[in-house]
C-alpha cells in the first residue's frame, strides 16, 4: 500500500481517471436532462424517442470501443477521414487531445441514453396538477424546471448520478479496444494501468493493493455524494 500510494504513476493515473470521470459527468448529466425535457411526453413519437435512446445501451462495451476504433481512423474513417477533409489535423492514434476528445464522445454517445431514460421516467412521474397550477400562477418555463420539474427528479438524477460516476470511474472495456491507453500514457486511466500491472507485468502485490484503495475511493465517493444528495429528504 505504502508503495501504491507513493507512486507517480499512481497519481498520473487516478488524475487521468478523475479528469475523465468528471467531464462525463459534467456533459452526459444536463445533456441527458435536456433531451428528456425535449422529448414528447406522451404518444407514438414518445415511443420512438424512447426505443432510439435505448440503443446504444444494448451495444456491448467491447463492440462500441471497436465501432469508434474503425469510425475515428484518420484514413478510413467516417469520423477521422471527413474531419482531415475538412481541413483538422485530427489523429488520435498519434495526439492525446484528439484520444481525449474521441474517447469522451465516445463514452457521451454510449451513456447519455441511460441519464435521458432517467430523467425521462422522472417527469412522466409528475402529476399534471402542478403544471396546471403552475399556467394559473403564469409560471415561465424556467420557473416551471426549477420548482416542479428539478426537484421531482432529485431522485432519479441521484441514480443517474451515481450510476455515471461508477460506470465512468471503473471504465476499461471501451478505452482499451479504442486508444489502449495511448498515445503514449495519455489515456492510461487507472482501470487500464490495474491490468497493465496485474497482468502485464504480473506484479500481484502493488496490483493487489491498488484494486482496494480503487475500491475505497469509489466507495467513498459515492457515500459522500449520496449522503449530500439526500440529507434535506426528511425536511
Amino acid at each position: 500500500f505504502e508503495e501504491v500510494l507513493s507512486s507517480e504513476r499512481f497519481h498520473d493515473s487516478l488524475l487521468r481517471q478523475l479528469q475523465f470521470t468528471f467531464i462525463i459527468l459534467a456533459i452526459e448529466v444536463p445533456l441527458g436532462v435536456a433531451i428528456a425535457l425535449a422529448m414528447p411526453p406522451k404518444g407514438f413519437w414518445s415511443s420512438v424517442c424512447l426505443v432510439l435512446m435505448a440503443m446504444p445501451l444494448l451495444i456491448p462495451w467491447n463492440v462500441v470501443g471497436a465501432m469508434w476504433n474503425i469510425f475515428a481512423l484518420p484514413d478510413i474513417g467516417l469520423l477521422g477521414k471527413t474531419l482531415n477533409s475538412m481541413g483538422f489535423d485530427y489523429n488520435f492514434t498519434r495526439q492525446p487531445v484528439a484520444a481525449w476528445v474521441t474517447l469522451i464522445a465516445m463514452d457521451v454517445w454510449h451513456w447519455t441514453s441511460l441519464v435521458v431514460l432517467l430523467s425521462y421516467a422522472g417527469l412522466s412521474a409528475i402529476p399534471n396538477d402542478y403544471y396546471q397550477a403552475a399556467r394559473i400562477d403564469g409560471a415561465s418555463s424556467w420557473a416551471v424546471f426549477r420548482y416542479i420539474q428539478l426537484p421531482k427528479m432529485k431522485r432519479v438524477l441521484t441514480i443517474a448520478i451515481l450510476l455515471r460516476f461508477m460506470d465512468s470511474f471503473n471504465i476499461y472495456t471501451e478505452p482499451f479496444v479504442l486508444t489502449g491507453g495511448g498515445p503514449g500514457n495519455s489515456t492510461t486511466l487507472l482501470s487500464i494501468d490495474l491490468v497493465k500491472i496485474a497482468l502485464g507485468q504480473f506484479d500481484l502485490g502493488p496490483a493487489a493493493a491498488m484494486s482496494l484503495i480503487y475500491f475505497a475511493i469509489t466507495l467513498l465517493v459515492s457515500w459522500l455524494f449520496y449522503t449530500l444528495m439526500t440529507k434535506d429528504d426528511d425536511k
